[in-house]
């Protein structure tokens, strides 16, 4: 889990070169209860750190995502069209939603780290 990193509005990046593999915390889809849709960009789409993503709809509410850092959405997650419940069964790992080519690495900096982000669920 070393090499997440994680915003405070609990999304996640993992990255792989200049790759970024986004989705949302295990936090954050205890919080939504059972997703039911998620709504993705289209490959091809720019994003500009902390813009709108995607959205995830569950029966309770729709929540935005938010781009963790600038880039290009390179791949979505397929999967997720037809098993949106994936996001609540594996966030991690099979619920991903988008992958992006990172423009600002720089930008990874100011996420949190694994540890960082425990002690910041503390205080919610």
């Amino acid at each position: 889990m070393t090499d997440l990193r994680f915003t405070k509005d609990h999304e996640y990046l993992r990255l792989d070169g200049g790759t970024a593999v986004v989705g949302i915390t295990d936090y954050a889809q205890e919080q939504l209860g059972d997703i039911v849709f998620v709504d993705l960009p289209k490959v091809g789409k720019k994003v500009a750190k902390g813009v709108e993503l995607a959205v995830i709809e569950s029966v309770k509410a729709a929540s935005e995502v938010y781009a963790p850092v600038s880039g290009e959405v390179i791949e979505v997650n397929a999967a997720l069209g037809e098993k949106p419940a994936l996001v609540n069964e594996d966030p991690l790992d099979g619920g991903w939603l988008v992958k992006l080519r990172v423009e600002t690495p720089d930008e990874t900096a100011a996420l949190m780290d694994a540890d960082a982000y425990a002690g910041f669920l503390k205080t919610l």
